[in-house]
């Protein structure tokens, strides 16, 4: 029953047995063993049996009531054979009141006891009887004495997806659900309470007269007062590196009622992601499953249960449901995907999934075939060609993801790319610019944009790669060679290498490449990029806010020159004598400004989609276009706000013209020691190439179109071919840019495990349309040159390596590792590899990866030229240092957890 609302809240009275009435224990005084009540005793409120509702009660049930105030606020009325639970369901609007004192909620209970008295008792008001408040406390355990302690008994089971190919049922299930669909979508109750009422309201109203909301949920919730369901399926999956994880997205009840004629199956899609309980962080689809208690096997509801989870276990598909405007829509996905599913599961071989190891898994007739591999690539890719560049339009927000990635991408690259340029310009006195530069990222970009195998791959010159050029014009000056006829000839030998590594297949060798040396590698572009930005600094500092200028006196006369004779000179009788520098501090000043300026803001709008603030979408779109917002706005800020403080800008001259590289007048001697170069080089291509690659096709991206190693390396080949018989910079795939290429065109859902919220992606947009527009943009960015690119300073472009760094951070755990040397074990993540692998053995695997780490520094930033042409080896070391120096220091069984395949 329900009280009259008093003081902004309404009382739900539910009827209960006193413990010691019933048949196990001795009852009462008064209270009869007998099941049927005595008369009097009516069923309507049920009573205890044998109680009587007469004014006059039977010896030892008295009228007297005793009020007990639990520390959960429930009001617990209790007589000798009744016992009443009051439960104030407080109004959200009222949300204030619910914080009224004891005396407060006592005396609302006197006007309870009135209100029973003329309910249950069928007698006029009278005074209340003294109210007695009695604090609830914790007893023990005995039989028979009411306490708020319970047991609850769980049984998890695993069941089995259903196979909607071979039974029948599976289909049937679906379709009559689509004929008496009942949906309720964008539910804006958060609470599990709130959700079934409202879905037994719609199941239940005005179809099944013999049942009641409070019955059904009886046999949903358990008898606790916390609300609990009894019977529930839930996904689970392994997550990443082996562990074994709840899908906290959706959740399917059920329950048997003796009541029901017919089965109902109702679906809820939420608003707001709902907190459902430890389990169930981040509901947003709730399937409930209500079936007669005398329904065949086929048909209970575990069996009705399990349609409807196998159908929900799919994370594309609820991405799709999350997309749907109307309940039309909603039917026509959910019937698409019950017919997808009975297709895939009756011809296993159609189905489009992840092809982790798709390239190495060749049968033992087709090995010895010569470009095998190469040739499946094309043949597999060729049939999705097309596909390629619908999916770049078609789907739900794909429009938006599209144009924020090709954004992404255009100044991704070409930033980069000027600031490469000016490193090459530097370090070949001007042979290769920036203008060849931008030329070469346009040419190498477009051509791989539109025939590489695994368009996602972005291909860009490197920071290796430009130290390699130097030490070719190192050895070019030390030789009096021809310095683009000696580049032109180690690229076409670095070129013909990768042929033939495509042609033989070589790069299944990448087998043996583990998630450690992925890791590694991407820590050690991470570092790179940090070292290029401290030396810009460095070297800024050095020459502004550390001068000669600033060091001497402050009467000092080199403080008198004015800006604009800083670098120039003046001819004297004795000859040219450069003029003193003044000091300039602002400009060191301003340049850390800028670049700590551009990592802030470009990191900050990154991580947007993590705050409270606005709406979910605007969100997202500040965190799309976050790296084209920050380099924009502090360009802005140092070029035009402080116009009156100098910028380091890059050198642009247009003296060096295309031609092609006099590759015939180089001596045969020079000739053979550009193979061995040519050599090392090609080594250097295939590991990062396909490190790039693999980190692309990580089955944790949900790929669906499959890898194209063998494929990919051809193109880079024929690519760098024609880069190098033209003095272009060289490229090929690249960190961290291709897998950010992955994230931008993915949809990601957020999961919660043990307070540590982290993202999956959902689904990935695979298609060419990114690639080829956001190169054709920097084509055209040449136009731009020397203004207004050049507005863009020195310090902007370090700052985005710096966000390059600190970006592509995200996810690695060997980073994660490292930080758990400085942190307190009770901080620990609860990692798969926390749990499965003891602390010592953790910590001595992460230092095998920083020992490695180490020696490709030692090697990659090395001040001598000739000792960096090693590194190409040194990388290639890192697979049977991998496999068998690391086994001895760590077991197997902790390999795998700590290096296993991606999940």
């Amino acid at each position: 029953m329900e009280l009259v609302p008093l003081s902004g809240s309404a009382l739900r009275c539910s009827s209960v047995t006193v413990p010691g009435c019933n048949q196990d224990s001795n009852p009462q005084l008064g209270c009869s063993k007998d099941s049927n009540p005595q008369p009097g005793c009516s069923k309507d409120f049920e009573p205890q049996p044998g109680c009587s509702k007469d004014l006059d009660p039977q010896p030892g049930c008295s009228k007297d009531v005793e009020i007990h105030l639990s520390s959960s606020r429930e009001l617990v009325l209790r007589s000798s054979c009744h016992r009443f639970v009051l439960r104030p369901a407080f109004r959200k609007d009222n949300a204030e009141d619910s914080s009224d004192d004891e005396d407060s909620v006592l005396s609302l209970a006197k006007r309870a006891v009135i209100e029973l008295n003329e309910v249950y008792f069928d007698a006029p008001p009278s005074p209340p009887p003294p109210v007695i408040p009695v604090r609830c406390r914790r007893k023990s355990l005995m039989p028979g004495y009411p306490t708020d302690d319970a047991l609850l008994s769980c049984l998890l089971q695993r069941l089995p997806m259903k196979d909607f190919a071979a039974e029948v049922r599976a289909s049937m299930d679906v379709d009559q659900f689509l004929n008496q669909a009942v949906l309720l979508l964008d539910v804006q109750d958060t609470s599990v309470e709130g959700i079934i009422d409202k879905m037994l309201h719609k199941v239940l109203d005005s179809r099944e007269s013999l049942i009641t909301i409070s019955e059904a949920k009886e046999a949903i919730f358990t008898e606790d007062s916390v609300h609990l369901l009894s019977r529930t399926i839930q996904g689970t999956y392994v997550s990443e590196g082996g562990g074994f994880d709840y899908d906290q997205s959706w959740l399917c009840a059920m329950c048997n009622l003796a009541s029901l004629q017919k089965r109902h199956v109702a679906i809820a899609r939420l608003k707001h992601p709902a907190n459902m309980g430890r389990t169930l962080h981040e509901v947003r689809f709730f399937i409930l499953v209500l079936t007669p208690s005398k329904e065949k096997g086929t048909k209970n509801a575990l069996e009705t249960g399990r349609t409807f989870a196998t159908i929900f276990a799919d994370m594309d598909f609820r991405q799709r449901l999350l997309e749907v405007h109307g309940e039309a829509e909603f039917k026509n996905v959910l019937l698409k995907h019950a017919q997808d599913l009975a297709a895939e599961q009756s011809n296993p071989s159609k189905r489009l999934g992840t092809h982790s190891d798709l390239d190495f898994d060749v049968s033992r007739e087709s090995r010895c075939r010569l470009a095998q591999g190469l040739w499946d690539d094309i043949r597999r890719r060729s049939s999705l060609y097309v596909s390629d560049f619908i999916d770049g339009f078609v789907g739900h927000k794909t429009i938006h993801k599209t144009i924020s990635t090709i954004f992404f991408l255009y100044f991704a690259c070409i930033l980069p790319t000027i600031a490469f340029g000016a490193l090459n310009d530097n370090n070949t006195q001007g042979q290769i610019d920036v203008r060849k530069s931008i030329i070469g990222q346009t040419l190498g970009g477009l051509i791989f944009a539109l025939c590489g195998g695994q368009p996602l791959v972005i291909v860009m010159t490197t920071a290796p790669l430009s130290l390699y050029t130097k030490v070719i014009f190192n050895i070019c000056q030390d030789f009096q060679l021809n310095f683009h006829a000696m580049y032109a000839c180690v690229g076409l030998w670095n070129s013909f290498f990768l042929i033939i590594f495509s042609i033989f297949d070589v790069s299944r060798i990448m087998k043996w490449s583990t998630r450690s040396t992925e890791e590694i590698f991407s820590l050690f572009i991470s570092i790179a990029f940090i070292v290029d930005a401290g030396r810009d600094m460095y070297k800024n500092f050095n020459h502004n806010y550390f001068s000669a200028a600033c060091m001497d006196d402050a009467n000092s006369a080199s403080v008198e020159f004015p800006f604009w004779m800083t670098n120039s000179s003046i001819n004297e009788t004795q000859g040219e004598v450069s003029m003193p520098q003044p000091c300039k501090r602002e400009n060191s000043l301003l340049f850390l400004l800028l670049m700590c300026g551009t990592v802030w803001l470009a990191v900050s709008l990154y991580n947007f989609n993590k705050t409270p603030y606005l709406q979910a979408s605007k969100r997202e779109i500040l965190a799309d276009y976050a790296l084209p917002v920050a380099v924009i706005s502090m360009s802005f800020l140092g070029s035009f706000v402080f116009r009156d403080v100098a910028t380091d800008q890059f050198r642009y001259n247009v003296n060096y013209p295309l031609n092609r590289a006099p590759v015939e007048e180089l001596p045969w001697t020079a000739a053979l020691a550009s193979l061995g170069m040519g050599f090392a080089l090609s080594l250097l291509f295939f590991m990062d190439q396909n490190i790039s690659a693999a980190m692309v096709n990580n089955p944790c991206n949900k790929l669906k179109k499959g890898p194209a190693y063998h494929l990919d390396l051809f193109v880079v080949a024929v690519v760098n071919a024609f880069l190098s018989l033209y003095g272009l910079p060289w490229m090929h795939g690249v960190l961290p840019h291709s897998p950010l290429h992955v994230r931008s065109l993915a949809d990601v859902e957020e999961r919660v495990e043990q307070g540590h919220v982290y993202e999956i992606i959902v689904k990935v947009r695979e298609t060419r349309v990114t690639g080829i527009v956001s190169h054709i943009l920097i084509g055209l960015s040449i136009f731009l040159l020397p203004y207004p690119m050049a507005y863009i300073p020195t310090a902007v472009l370090d700052g985005l390596f710096l966000y390059m760094a600190i970006t592509s951070l995200n996810g690695n755990q060997m980073f994660e590792r490292i930080t758990l040397l400085f942190m307190e074990q009770a901080a620990y993540p609860p990692n798969h590899y926390i749990r499965r692998c003891p602390q010592r053995k953790i910590h001595i695997f992460t230092m095998c990866q920083v020992f490695q780490l180490a020696i490709m520094c030692f090697f990659g930033f090395s001040p001598w030229s000739y000792v960096k042409m090693v590194f190409p080896v040194i990388i290639f070391l890192l697979l049977p240092f991998r496999h068998k120096i690391v086994p001895c220091l760590v077991d197997g069984k902790y390999l795998e957890a700590l290096d296993g395949e991606h999940q």
